[in-house]
């Protein structure tokens, strides 16, 4: 699985463990940027540049993992792309939920509220990624709603 990951200034030194914590663990990462601090970047830039790399793998099996501030902005602009599900986490049940009933594919990450807690980001980040789809027919169809809006 290919996680494309980015960031803006608020989540720039969380972005820069969360890259590191994955790639020890073997998870092909690519940073989508910034690629260095800038208080004065906005996030929409790379959540768009995220989202559109999630969209682009042939396999369907990338993810994103987004960090801001609070994680609202970088969920927000991701989630103007058709086929995109960025939710907003900030504990492993959430997590645990947003894969098994809505496939999210983008986990956008409150810096301020996780920066200093690495056992419950990681904690979010292994859930998220090693929790499956349900793929029962209620969570299909509201999926296929949402991209028909």
């Amino acid at each position: 699985m290919k996680i494309f990951l980015g960031s803006d200034h608020n989540g720039f030194h969380l972005k820069e463990k969360v890259f590191a914590y994955l790639v020890k663990r073997g998870y092909d990462v690519e940073d989508v940027g910034d690629e260095q601090l800038d208080p004065d970047d906005d996030f929409p830039q790379f959540a768009q540049a995220a989202a559109l790399k999630v969209l682009g793998e042939e396999e369907g099996e990338a993810r994103a993992i987004l960090l801001c501030g609070g994680g609202q902005g970088m969920a927000m602009a991701a989630n103007r792309f058709k086929g995109i599900r960025a939710s907003v986490v900030w504990d492993a049940f959430e997590a645990k939920m947003t894969r098994n009933d809505n496939d999210s594919n983008v986990l956008a990450l409150p810096s301020r509220m996780l920066e200093n807690e690495a056992g419950t980001w990681q904690g979010i980040i292994e859930t998220w990624l090693n929790t499956p789809f349900a793929s029962a027919v209620r969570f299909k169809r509201r999926n296929a709603e949402i991209d028909e809006l």
